[in-house]
């Protein structure tokens, strides 16, 4: 006998347990669940989230490699170990913090609190732009370095909300970048620096507004910022030009004195520096290029130390173009195209080296000129073989401390810094003269750790103060410059030497290179010293990571 199959109403549950009288009756549709009343899990993927794809299996090494497609996209993550989180130290230096935030990429980059207040339709983009334009022009034309320039550029738009902001400098052009979001259009905005002039009084100035501006404790607002912006471009030079031409005189016989001269080398070294100044003013006036009136200034002290050889006075003619050289080597502008290339802005540090290479050869022409002309009357001209004399330690440290005073007025510094760049420039030719002189250390390597010490002691100083680090550098390391090497190379050259010529010349910029890697190096090591803004989990200062050979 076949059974019939059981039809749904012939299925009767086994125990009244299975009875409900919440149960719908058969043929009726089950009611949806009530949101809630509906158990979920807290970590359950809502609806509509696609869940993350699962990890691969691990292939075999020997297995082809996989390629990225935007199809097969690896999902999103966060590392293990977290973001990394920036501690932005208040009481650090605005340049540090500012540092520390521009080497973080924008999109990681930490939402400081805001130094200056504005109103509720937020900032004015196009002002803020517009100053941190106008503030990076006078810095940058000031021979401040690109990365300090970039530093304050950043500090003005963050101050007045400009967040997301990417400044950029180059030898001459200023540009700075916003986007409010990543849906929004960008706004971009640039200046060209037309002229370049040396005044540290008014960089110093420049400097004390970007602090106020960055500081929670002081409001600055827009229009009071262009009005002090105004009022700086509109200060005097604190030393007349008769003082300039003076100090140009005085630096040049400091330095005959520094290198063996007497009293009347130290006369005639001064006198001859003060007629070049002038002619490279005419020039000047004429409106020739800079490379001219190199050429114009460096005539006079070679004429006159050409002049004293062909006299019956027995002086040490050399000591005379040394000196001059001394008030003409463009340390400034080497000293920030090396530290441009070391802190990774090689465009602007190959546009300023390139500079200086140019007055360099205008210093060459002024004085081979003299020295063909010199050798063809008959005078004698035999270069000595050693750079610096050293029987005079107490003259030649007066002499150095008064080099490094007529450069800090040259250099248009404040009159309070001018002490203590005299005292340190003191102190850096003492070193040298300890390390060559008395320890038997090379010149170049005495010469680098006396750049070094003043790199350290110009940044503390700078970082004391908050401001730049320059005025209390570049006058300091006047004693230090390459004045006899470039001349006994320039001799020999003219003396159809030209192999001896090319080795004190080499000698020379290797001496030139040594003190602007020396005034880096101590910048950097100051920062030891310094609190500074660190990222958690990895190293105290980021810096730019390149490949090694490959």
């Amino acid at each position: 006998m076949v059974a019939e199959p059981e039809g749904p109403e012939d299925r009767k549950p086994q125990s009244d347990e299975a009875h409900s009288a919440f149960t719908p009756p058969a043929g009726v549709g089950q009611p949806e669940v009530a949101e809630e009343d509906h158990p979920s899990s807290e970590f359950a993927v809502p609806a509509g989230l696609a869940s993350e794809a699962p990890s691969e299996q691990e292939r075999s090494a020997f297995a082809p490699p996989s390629t990225y497609s935007a199809k097969k996209s690896p999902p999103a993550f966060t590392p293990a170990h977290g973001m990394p989180v920036i501690r932005l130290t208040k009481h650090a230096p605005w340049q540090d913090r500012m540092r520390a935030m521009l080497r973080i990429p924008v999109g990681e980059r930490p939402m400081p609190e805001h130094a200056q207040r504005h109103g509720e339709a937020g900032p004015a983009v196009p002002r803020v732009l517009d100053l941190t334009l106008r503030i990076g022009e006078l810095l940058l034309a000031g021979g401040e370095g690109a990365e300090d320039v970039e530093a304050a550029m950043f500090a003005i738009s963050v101050s007045y909300g400009l967040d997301r902001c990417e400044p950029t400098v180059t030898f001459t052009l200023l540009s700075i970048t916003y986007q409010p979001s990543l849906v929004d259009d960008p706004v971009t905005a640039n200046r060209t620096v037309r002229r370049r002039g040396t005044d540290y009084t008014r960089l110093a100035a420049v400097y004390r507004l970007v602090h106020d501006i960055s500081s929670e404790d002081v409001d600055v607002s827009l229009e009071e910022a262009y009005r002090r912006l105004a009022e700086i471009r509109r200060n005097r030079h604190p030393y007349p030009g008769w003082a300039l031409t003076a100090a140009g005189g005085l630096l040049a016989g400091a330095a005959s004195v520094l290198v063996g001269g007497g009293l009347l080398v130290f006369v005639a070294a001064a006198i001859s520096a003060m007629l070049g100044d002038r002619l490279a003013w005419l020039c000047a006036g004429r409106g020739l290029p800079e490379f001219y009136q190199f050429v114009a200034a460096a005539l006079p002290p070679a004429a006159m130390g050409v002049a004293l050889t062909l006299s019956p006075l027995d002086v040490r003619a050399s000591a005379v173009i040394t000196g001059g050289l001394f008030a003409l080597i463009p340390g400034r502008a080497l000293v920030a195209g090396v530290q441009d290339g070391l802190t990774g802005f090689y465009i602007t540090a190959a546009a300023r080296l390139l500079e200086v290479g140019y007055l360099v050869v205008g210093i060459v022409i002024g004085v081979l000129s003299v020295l063909y002309l010199g050798i063809a009357l008959g005078a004698s001209l035999n270069p000595e073989t050693a750079i610096h004399s050293v029987e005079r330690p107490v003259a030649q440290t007066l002499a150095a401390m008064a080099l490094s005073l007529c450069f800090a007025v040259l250099l248009q510094q404040e009159r309070n810094t001018v002490l203590l760049v005299t005292l340190n420039g003191g102190v850096a030719w003492v070193v040298y003269g300890a390390l060559a002189d008395i320890a038997g250390v090379p010149p170049v390597a005495a010469t680098a750790a006396a750049a070094g010490l003043v790199g350290l002691f110009g940044q503390l100083l700078s970082r004391y103060r908050f401001a730049s680090a320059l005025p209390y550098v570049t006058a300091a390391i006047g004693p230090l410059l390459p004045g006899s090497a470039t001349y006994f190379g320039l001799l020999e050259i003219a003396r159809n030497d030209l192999n001896a010529g090319l080795a004190s010349l080499s000698k020379a910029a290797a001496l030139a290179l040594a003190i602007a890697i020396g005034v880096n190096l101590g910048g950097e090591i100051s920062r030891l010293f310094l609190q500074v803004p660190v990222g958690e989990g990895r190293a105290e200062r980021r810096a730019a990571k390149r490949t090694r050979g490959f």
